[in-house]
């Protein structure tokens, strides 16, 4: 009897070693994956008591869609999905022929979406509880070992009542939806959002709008939305460099002081606000400024003496003289 207990143990063991592998992580989490009818723009976030959440459970692909794959986490379901997606299969049919393929089905947790807004998702039998999801046009919402079953009710109601919003500020409500909601029984520690075209993007490295992760920190949804705050304030920087090209620096002025006000303290921006003046014949407001940024950080000043050799600063002797100040 003890020989055969130990037979049976073993072959457990070996079982489940077809299923949890090493190299896939138990990111047990909550997830959404979403698209703009308006724009087009697919998205996918989550958040997890995991480290570096977002390098294995979203993933995406312009013109194409965007992936979950979570619970016992086989990562083959996100770059496969979207090459099934790409080849023509329908989000069901792309889950469908994958899952045929796994013996670990029973502990997976995936969504698939399209970029006609089709979606499919899969809760595994053993998947930890509370594990549940809810989908439809444009939206899947799904999680697992969840601290209350209440976590996908709460994420679809945000998506729902952000409609608003642009995408990715709308996937981030959600998420702090699913927290409020109770979130990971585990608690916090990583987070992630990806945003994609609707439309094919040929330079594959333009393929992402966003792509933003917080592998380890106590409050990775807050520092999500920190950071998705600060890629709106440098576009904002972006769009002001192009008005200036443009020539039009009324426009220019208006998206840069934008950005500034998003992150006051944030010296880079006003540091080239005041280059850009500067070549623009502006230098006494452009001195005054840099005059303030040097105050918190001299080593500002030296960028300032080192940018005419480049040609990023074209002013004259006397006038890289007052900028210097």
């Amino acid at each position: 009897m003890k020989k055969l207990l130990i037979l049976l143990i073993l072959f457990s063991n070996i079982a489940a070693g077809q299923v949890y592998k090493t190299t896939e992580p138990l990111a047990h989490t909550f997830s959404i994956v979403a698209r703009d009818p308006s724009t087009g723009e697919m998205a996918a976030a989550v958040q997890s008591h995991w480290f570096s959440v977002g390098t294995s459970v979203i993933w995406g692909r312009s013109g194409v869609g965007v992936v979950a794959t979570q619970s016992f986490v086989n990562k083959s379901y996100g770059p496969l999905g979207l090459e099934l997606m790409e080849q023509g299969k329908t989000p069901e049919e792309a889950v469908t022929e994958l899952l045929k393929k796994d013996e670990g089905r029973d502990v997976r947790q995936v969504a698939f979406l399209n970029t006609s807004g089709q979606t499919a998702v899969h809760t595994g039998s053993k998947c930890i509880d509370f594990a549940n999801d809810r989908h439809g046009a444009n939206y899947s919402v799904q999680s697992n070992m969840m601290l209350t079953d209440k976590v996908c009710a709460a994420m679809e109601n945000a998506f729902s009542l952000n409609d608003k919003l642009p995408l990715a500020e709308r996937v981030l409500a959600c998420l702090i939806a699913a927290q409020k909601a109770g979130g990971d029984i585990r608690g916090k520690q990583s987070a992630a959002m990806i945003v994609v075209s609707g439309a094919l993007v040929k330079e594959s490295w333009n393929d992402k709008l966003v792509d933003l992760r917080v592998d380890d920190n106590v409050d990775p949804i807050g520092e999500l939305g920190r950071l998705l705050k600060l890629q709106r304030a440098y576009e904002h920087m972006n769009n002001g460099d192009l008005q200036v090209e443009n020539g039009n620096m009324p426009k220019a002025m208006e998206e840069y002081t934008a950005a500034e006000k998003m992150f006051p303290q944030n010296l880079e921006m006003q540091y080239w606000h005041a280059i850009t003046l500067a070549n623009n014949k502006r230098v006494k407001e452009a001195a005054a400024m840099l005059k303030k940024v040097y105050a918190k950080d001299v080593n500002w000043r030296e960028l300032t003496r080192r940018l005419p050799k480049v040609g990023q600063l074209t002013v004259s002797e006397q006038e890289l003289k007052l900028l210097l100040q």
